[in-house]
């Protein structure tokens, strides 16, 4: 999944905990929490190749609040509510605000309704996106693992990677937005994106971090490409009450219509660059 050019998340390796996870849980009357975190490893390309390891270590010390992340999922039976946990950065004391224009925003998902609101905002401007749920032709596997305390089932799918990437950009979609008005747009084709996800039936609720859902138990981690999301901590039934409720303000827009504001203001800011030089 190619959410930024230079970034390509690497394999987590971390035990997962759990806070007052009982044997007999009545799923259909409970809340939890379910923590994430991803690690990004930093592609420098051809341009790497001419930098010291000290000027390396310095520019992975300025982009640590893109290279790591971590998420909170709340959930109940039918909706959940994912978001980033945003960290100041360790030099500046700054969240990253560039990177944010094209971060997922807050998203509530509903299963009963098949139903995604997320916040967005791209250079001060607030939407509110509200879609369907991506669709997700899973294909169950036999092969299974414990991560942590749980046992989990592994499930795979193909998606449209421009699905999975609808909140973010990158000047390649540009190229491709050319390449795909060509006289015979028979010939175009779709990026899909291999998805591997690792799910727990002791959990059974069909959430996940992210665009992911729709399997029979909770996803614990999902990698996508270069790209791996774990769980780190589940806490169930929590004593301070869960609030899920979906976001409110912004311009309601779909996904497909975000996408093509974010094409159109990239594009001017191109436009105007060019023009001050």
């Amino acid at each position: 999944m190619k959410h930024q050019a230079i970034f390509s998340l690497g394999l987590i390796f971390i035990f997962l905990t759990t806070t007052g996870v009982k044997e007999n849980i009545d799923f259909d009357n409970f809340q939890a929490k379910a923590y994430y975190f991803s690690k990004s490893k930093m592609e420098l390309g051809k341009w790497g190749a001419t930098m010291s390891e000290a000027q390396k270590k310095d520019v992975a010390a300025r982009l640590k609040n893109r290279l790591e992340k971590t998420y909170v999922l709340s959930f109940n039976r039918e909706e959940s509510f994912f978001y980033e946990d945003e960290k100041l950065d360790a030099l500046s004391g700054a969240t990253d605000s560039w990177g944010k224009n094209f971060s997922p925003g807050k998203q509530y998902k509903n299963i009963k309704t098949n139903s995604q609101i997320q916040n967005q905002e791209i250079y001060g401007k607030k939407f509110l996106v509200k879609d369907s749920l991506q669709s997700i032709n899973w294909e169950m596997s036999s092969e299974s693992k414990v991560i942590g305390k749980y046992n989990c089932m592994k499930a795979t799918a193909l998606i449209p990677t421009n699905e999975l990437t609808w909140y973010s950009f990158s000047w390649s979609k540009l190229a491709n937005e050319k390449e795909s008005k060509g006289d015979d747009d028979s010939i175009k084709q779709v990026e899909m994106t291999q998805v591997e996800a690792w799910y727990t039936l002791q959990i059974p609720v069909g959430h996940g971090p992210l665009e992911y859902w729709g399997l029979p138990g909770l996803i614990l981690e999902v990698s996508a490409d270069n790209t791996t999301l774990l769980c780190s901590k589940i806490v169930m039934n929590p004593k301070e009450e869960i609030t899920i409720k979906a976001p409110k303000k912004g311009d309601v827009v779909t996904k497909k219509e975000y996408q093509d504001i974010v094409v159109k203001k990239m594009k001017d800011y191109r436009s105007n660059r060019m023009g001050r030089r």
